[in-house]
């Protein structure tokens, strides 16, 4: 039997569906496969897959440890970066939401709805930057006029499942073949969004760039865009909605 695998993840929706591959194509017959979160989840609860409870453990102090006992370090949506010392001894991969090499970084799908690069879902090796290691599988989604940062985000996390399910026991073997990207793309990071979040009321924009703003800025659960009051200095969040009619 090859040396485990270990998947670290956040994302509890994922790995529940993840599971559900290994339990479907009987995988866990042939590899040793761990699951994982980052400390920053805490004990990550999966209640769509039997209620397992997934312990915490930090990539940083351990990369040593992990390098040594597995054969395979698979990122699903993990909120720690891998250190460059253990990329560098084991074969590491990431599922990434976002058609690599546009927009690389943080939330992928509120960047492309704002800068109109292609969104999707990337599958890849993991080298020492971010979002940058050879591809091994990608396709793209179609962001509609009224897509928001949620329905965009959730049409990308229903491809990587498909994804996945198409190709998992290959990644399991290392059983394909990568391709660089053409150029190196763009990288976004936390305070870029973080700038986004602000609107300056004095700003000039169109109504296609405030709207395509707003929408990207909208993810249900998450209060993001503000304005600060001029009189109070409070902040001021915006909600925002879109519905299609036939």
């Amino acid at each position: 039997m090859p040396k485990p695998v270990l998947i670290i993840s956040d994302n509890p929706h994922l790995v529940a569906a993840l599971m559900q591959i290994i339990d479907d194509q009987g995988l866990a017959d042939q590899y040793t496969i761990d699951f994982a979160c980052s400390p920053l989840s805490g004990h990550l609860l999966i209640s769509e897959h039997n209620g397992e409870v997934l312990q915490p453990l930090d990539i940083k102090k351990e990369y040593a440890t992990v390098a040594e006992k597995y054969g395979l370090v698979i990122s699903l949506h993990c909120k720690q970066l891998f250190p460059g010392d253990m990329v560098s001894k084991v074969r590491c991969v990431n599922v990434h939401p976002g058609y690599n090499p546009h927009n690389r970084g943080w939330f992928p799908q509120v960047f492309s709805i704002i800068n109109g690069l292609p969104l999707g879902a990337t599958i890849h090796e993991i080298d020492e930057q971010l979002d940058h290691g050879s591809i091994i599988v990608q396709k793209k989604i179609k962001v509609e006029q009224w897509d928001t940062s949620y329905t965009a985000y959730n049409k990308v996390v229903a491809l990587e499942i498909e994804m996945l399910r198409e190709n998992f026991k290959k990644i399991l073997d290392g059983d394909y073949i990568t391709y660089k990207p053409e150029k190196e793309g763009n990288v976004n990071l936390k305070k870029d969004f973080n700038a986004l979040c602000e609107i300056d009321l004095n700003e000039k924009a169109t109504y296609g760039e405030l709207i395509n703003r707003l929408r990207a800025l909208s993810h249900n659960g998450y209060e993001n865009t503000y304005f600060i009051d001029s009189a109070t200095g409070k902040k001021v969040y915006i909600k925002f909605d879109l519905e299609v009619k036939e």
